[in-house]
């Protein structure tokens, strides 16, 4: 069917809409202008779909847009900023599921397609199917429904099982093209279970790769099925979200030094008994913690994952509004893998409303911190272990770390005297610098707090 020059307008329109509102997402403080932009390119983009001439079933068409636009307009209405992570999986799941659902009904029709537009078909219906099943898997832990990491014997050559039989389940529904239902079923089978057994070994920390991974995936699930519908809005549209995914992935598994490859197949375990560290773990209170703080002309603050979970990002606003009434500069620093997806701590803190130019990547801030009276870590373990400077031994060494050892005085405000992510000792706990304040993050803010509102 030959698509109106205007619809194809549209579609471009919809699609330039889309990498505008990306580029606005690139800033903290256009992101929310950027996301509005976006969501009026996906608005034209169903417009000129429904209006396309001899279109039918226009009717489950509305039933499933107003299903669907219900549904996330309630779910975003109730979503606490702490369970965004949630979200963006789900949602990003769902994405990867509608490019493989795509590509399972154009498999269905029988249809005669040409062999590049098969062969696409096939690999946006693979990608799109590990996709949704990897972030159903990233959502469950996320929730907490799987709380463990759950690795297969063999799990690596599990993978690469299931990996080529998909593969050459594809490939015989492209020369076999068109292919017989029990192929199709099995390639689809094959790789929703693909994507479920890959995820299921990744613990929580390495989630923000994960799920900007499966970002990527969808793009291009989403950009590969656009060229099979011939429509150009979700070519172009997959391709950026693809492309974009796949910069960020990179970036961040550089960020943890470690390479994505290794983030999937290989479980973070220490390499050897790791160098002695010497000395013991000491502790202070509130008030002196507040009164540290108080009396200091800078401070770092350095949220991580603990934050994140005791729901204390209004508190630490708080406390950093009494602390900048007193006279002290306080600045937040920002590790790129710290909490459970992409931005994590930058979306909490905006949610409390800490202003954007008080936010600082770990470039920026690093070179600060040997000028900080304090550095007060908030539930950030790995991020701040100098070990990563210094222990080859070390699964973390190498990895770019916060500085927040060089600041005069370091709090640490911790639940308990747990290893992080990395299952080794964090040395920083250990300096004669460092004093740990333990217990929930949201309750300690409290007292400090309080303590600071005492001093006046």
């Amino acid at each position: 069917m030959a698509i109106p020059v205007y619809i194809q307008g549209a579609w471009f329109l919809g699609a330039a809409l889309f990498i505008f509102g990306l580029k606005g997402m690139s800033s903290p403080a256009s992101a929310r202008k950027g996301i509005i932009i976006a969501g009026y390119g996906m608005l034209v983009a169903i417009a000129a779909t429904f209006l396309i001439p001899g279109l039918q079933n226009l009717g489950l068409m509305a039933l499933a847009l107003a299903i669907g636009g219900s549904a996330a307009w309630i779910s975003g209405q109730k979503v606490k900023m702490t369970d965004m992570p949630q979200m963006v999986a789900i949602y990003n799941g769902m994405g990867g599921g509608a490019a493989a659902a795509i590509a399972a009904i154009e498999f269905a029709k029988g249809d005669a397609h040409s062999l590049a537009t098969t062969v696409l078909a096939v690999i946006g219906a693979l990608i799109g199917a590990v996709s949704f099943t990897g972030s159903c898997v990233a959502w469950a832990k996320l929730q907490g429904v799987l709380k463990k990491a759950h690795r297969l014997p063999a799990q690596n050559a599990v993978n690469v099982v299931l990996a080529l039989i998909a593969i050459g389940l594809g490939g015989a529904m492209v020369f076999m093209a068109p292919a017989q239902p029990e192929l199709v079923l099995a390639f689809f089978a094959v790789s929703l279970i693909l994507g479920i057994i890959v995820t299921l070994p990744i613990g929580g920390a390495d989630m923000p790769v994960v799920i900007s991974l499966f970002n990527a995936f969808t793009g291009l699930a989403v950009g590969f099925e656009g060229y099979v519908l011939g429509n150009p809005a979700l070519i172009i549209a997959g391709i950026v979200v693809g492309a974009a995914g796949t910069l960020l992935t990179q970036l961040m598994a550089k960020a943890m030094n470690r390479p994505i490859s290794n983030i999937l197949f290989t479980p973070m375990v220490a390499s050897g008994p790791g160098e002695a560290i010497s000395g013991s773990m000491k502790e202070l209170s509130a008030l002196d913690a507040a009164a540290m703080m108080r009396y200091a002309s800078k401070v770092i603050i350095v949220p991580g994952y603990g934050m994140a979970v005791a729901h204390a990002q209004h508190k630490v606003w708080e406390m950093t509004s009494i602390l900048e009434e007193a006279g002290v500069e306080v600045k937040f620093a920002i590790h790129p893998v710290a909490g459970r997806m992409p931005g994590h701590m930058n979306v909490l803190l905006a949610e409390a409303g800490v202003p954007y130019d008080k936010i600082f990547d770990l470039e920026e801030i690093n070179g600060e911190f040997g000028q900080a009276d304090v550095a007060l870590i908030i539930g950030a373990n790995d991020v701040v272990n100098p070990s990563a400077r210094t222990d080859k031994t070390s699964p973390i060494y190498g990895m770019p770390i916060l500085d927040a050892d060089k600041a005069q005085n370091v709090i640490v405000i911790k639940r308990g005297k747990g290893t992080g992510y990395s299952g080794v000792e964090n040395a920083l706990f250990y300096t004669d610098n460092c004093r740990m304040l333990y217990g929930d993050a949201q309750p300690m803010a409290g007292e400090i707090i309080q303590h600071l509102k005492a001093m006046g």
